[in-house]
């Protein structure tokens, strides 16, 4: 899955932060949900973590053998490099 774009205004401005996304996974490994569970503390850089999450593919859960839908939480980094 590609990384969530870092937005330019959160990196010209120095901002970094972690935001928690849960989502709703189908039984074929797609988001069906999203919602933002812990914010990063900036409202562009949860939104950036909400849209990159929307769009990945995961490997969905079983139960048995069966695939079924499950929410996961993924915690999404935006840290700066120098």
């Amino acid at each position: 899955n590609p990384p969530p774009v870092y937005p330019l205004a959160a990196r010209r401005r120095g901002i970094e932060g972690t935001a928690t996304v849960r989502a709703e996974i189908s039984a074929g490994g797609d988001c069906l949900r999203a919602e933002l569970k812990k914010s990063s503390g900036a409202e562009m850089l949860d939104q950036a973590a909400l849209e990159a999450v929307r769009k990945w593919h995961f490997v969905p859960a079983k139960r048995g053998s069966q695939a079924v839908v499950a929410w996961v939480e993924v915690p999404i980094t935006f840290k700066l490099e120098n």
